[in-house]
């Protein structure tokens, strides 16, 4: 795995786990129930936690607890990511819809493709619009590439992102994948007025009601199966807390 790129992806893991581990606690919130004492002590065991992920060069994760399909929230870039397909986002191919951070990096990768194909005439990000690319051998880790369309980012809405959950999961299925990787980049892509555990949220409400409808269908004999076998979701150190958080609201909020 190539190293990062972005330093926002080597910055320190410290509020990351500090947060983790005080909101773990069921039926309270870590930032209201404990002191400045604990939340130190909390720092500490952070701080020693980093070291180690560093000196073993693997990227932090939090997995979520007791999700029907396993799920984790990996701090990764998903121009790092090994694996078969990474899912990414787009919005509507405009000009006032500039790219940032790990869009820039991945367009860089793929030499200026993202770039080429947004444009209105061709892939024009509209909303629930999907391409898969193949990069070229060696420039990105991921095999394949789905992106997805997210519309118009002035009037975006923390809702669409339960289709995109949708979209994520059928086309994964479909596409033969097993374990399929996920950034919103809905940062990368300029829109910052909604905190990352929404737009999870609303991710995998989308996302595991199209895996409890593909299960009907297996069932009933009508689908070749269920191939999706869990979810790795991306999020930058800041966020994977509160990513983590949204993902597991969605989950007590599922229903069978």
């Amino acid at each position: 795995m190539k190293k990062s790129t972005g330093s926002r992806f080597s910055i320190s893991y410290v509020l990351l786990l500090t947060t983790a581990s005080l909101t773990g606690m069921p039926g309270m919130r870590g930032q209201d129930r404990w002191g400045g004492l604990n939340t130190n002590l909390a720092d500490s065991w952070a701080a020693r936690q980093t070291a180690s992920q560093g000196a073993q060069g693997k990227p932090a994760e939090l997995q979520v607890a007791k999700a029907p399909i396993p799920t984790r929230v990996l701090v990764q870039s998903p121009v790092e990511t090994d694996t078969e397909l990474q899912i990414i986002c787009l919005f509507e191919s405009a000009p006032e819809n500039t790219l940032h951070g790990s869009l820039v990096e991945a367009n860089d990768k793929l030499n200026g493709l993202l770039e080429r194909i947004r444009k209105p005439g061709l892939f024009r990000g509209e909303f629930g619009e999907t391409i898969l690319l193949i990069p070229p051998g060696g420039t990105f880790g991921a095999r394949k590439i789905l992106i997805i369309g997210l519309g118009d980012s002035e009037t975006f809405t923390p809702q669409r992102m339960e289709l995109v959950g949708s979209i994520a999961y059928r086309e994964s299925n479909r596409l033969g994948i097993a374990h399929p990787f996920f950034a919103p980049t809905l940062l990368d892509g300029g829109v910052t007025k909604f905190t990352t555990g929404e737009v999870a949220e609303r991710f995998y409400g989308g996302f595991l009601r199209a895996a409890r409808t593909e299960k009907i269908l297996t069932d009933a004999g009508a689908s070749t199966g269920q191939i999706v076998q869990d979810l790795t979701y991306l999020a930058g150190p800041t966020h994977a807390a509160d990513t983590k958080q949204g993902l597991e609201r969605a989950l007590a909020n599922s229903t069978n």
